[in-house]
């Protein structure tokens, strides 16, 4: 399997988790994994057009605020909301904010999930 087939099945994954997650009231998995979807499916971005796949956060954000300005606001808007979801109770509403950054990021980047 190629790296963008195995990029797109773990996006796909993280999404179908996130959902069942969500669905059981476990918001904080489910935001933690919704989080990982956007991540992935911003490096099958990067990987379609650039050639590579970020190896860190660090890396991606870097690319992303240079050249893709309306993807770098998703992500950074909801990044500190996947950290909190280490140590903070995360709610339904939030789980579902980063459910609908998913769609947008499908949107933005042409990538079916």
């Amino acid at each position: 399997m190629d790296q963008n087939q195995t990029l797109l099945g773990n996006a796909r994954e993280f999404l179908k988790e996130a959902r069942q997650a969500k669905a059981n009231g476990s918001y904080n998995s489910a935001t933690t994994l919704f989080f990982k979807a956007i991540a992935v499916l911003v490096d099958l971005f990067i990987l379609k057009k650039e050639g590579f796949i970020p190896s860190n956060h660090t890396e991606r954000f870097k690319l992303l605020k240079e050249k893709y300005i309306e993807i770098y606001r998703i992500m950074d808007k909801d990044f500190p909301v996947y950290q909190d979801s280490y140590r903070l109770k995360i709610t339904k509403q939030t789980a579902e904010v980063l459910e609908k950054d998913v769609e947008e990021i499908t949107k933005l980047t042409r990538i079916e999930c």
